[in-house]
Parts: structure tokens; C-alpha cells; sequence
């Protein structure tokens, strides 16, 4: 497919269903920034994504798969963002860190939270008691009363998981 017709279709994309989506965005986030915001998101989304060589069938389903994960990943980090400054005001004010240092950790935190997420709740415990915590195997074992074989596999996969997202990440 030529550069010229996938112009055209993201023009014909964008001019027939960005004021649809932008009013889509308003009602769910009652906020005309953040939609806004989110609708741009959505289209730079499409237009980063690779092209198949086909136009989008079902163009504002495609649009709302796109906007309803944007507007999942601005609650999660609004929330995460809350419970770090929650954290911070419960230190002397001296000790807080700067705004850059802030900025960093909330995209630390993230980031650590999108890895985190595709792990099942078990491997994902395991994998937290472990890093978190310090524990070893055997006692990761007696928390989640499974054996120690057990541990073992959830930390594989917690593992190749995380080396995965890392990989993906660093593709992008």
C-alpha cells in the first residue's frame, strides 16, 4: 500500500470519527482536557501502529479498543500518582524529593505496575514477597502454602515475563 492511500485513509479516519471520539471521551471522563488529550493519544496510537495493508473495518470500534485502554492507563496512573503523594506526606517535608525525582518515580512506578500486570496473582505474589520482601523460597512456599517446586515455576515465569516486557519495551 502506497504512503499516499495511507494518508488519505488516516485523514478519512480522523476527519469522519475524532468528534465522535472526543464526545465519547467527554461523557466518560467529564473532563474536556483529559478527553481531548485521550483523542490525540488514540490517533497517534493508529498511526504508530503497523500497517496490515487493509482499511480498519470497523473504524470507531477500533478507536473505542484503543481509548478504553488509554483511559484505563490514565486511571492507573492518577491512582498510583495519589498513592505516592499519599506516601510523601506522611514523611518531614525536607525529605521529600524534587518534582523530577517525583516525575521519575511515578514513571517508575508505571511502568513496574504495567510489568506487574500481566503476571497471574499468584506468580505476581511470589514474585513481590520475593523482591519486595526479601523472602526466600522455602518461605514464599509456607505463605502461599504451595511447594517449593511451585515457587520455583512462579519465578521462572515472573521471570521471563518481566525480561519479555523489558524486551518489548526497549523495541518500541
Amino acid at each position: 500500500m502506497t504512503d499516499t492511500i495511507v494518508y488519505q485513509q488516516l485523514d478519512s479516519l480522523y476527519s469522519n470519527h475524532h468528534g465522535w471520539l472526543l464526545g465519547w471521551l467527554r461523557g466518560r471522563l467529564g473532563n474536556v482536557m483529559d478527553a481531548e488529550d485521550l483523542a490525540q493519544d488514540t490517533f497517534v496510537r493508529v498511526i504508530r501502529a503497523p500497517r496490515q495493508g487493509s482499511e480498519i473495518r470497523e473504524p470507531r470500534h477500533f478507536l473505542l479498543t484503543i481509548a478504553r485502554g488509554l483511559t484505563i492507563d490514565l486511571f492507573r496512573k492518577r491512582t498510583l500518582e495519589r498513592q505516592y503523594l499519599e506516601v510523601l506526606a506522611t514523611l518531614p517535608e525536607p525529605q521529600w524529593p524534587s518534582e523530577e525525582e517525583r516525575a521519575l518515580a511515578i514513571e517508575a512506578l508505571m511502568e513496574l505496575d504495567a510489568m506487574l500486570c500481566g503476571l497471574g496473582a499468584n506468580v505476581r505474589q511470589a514474585f513481590l514477597l520475593s523482591q519486595l520482601d526479601g523472602r526466600n523460597y522455602h518461605q514464599i512456599a509456607e505463605e502461599l502454602e504451595v511447594s517449593l517446586r511451585t515457587v520455583n515455576t512462579y519465578m521462572a515465569k515472573a521471570m521471563e515475563h518481566c525480561c519479555l516486557f523489558r524486551l518489548e519495551r526497549s523495541e518500541l
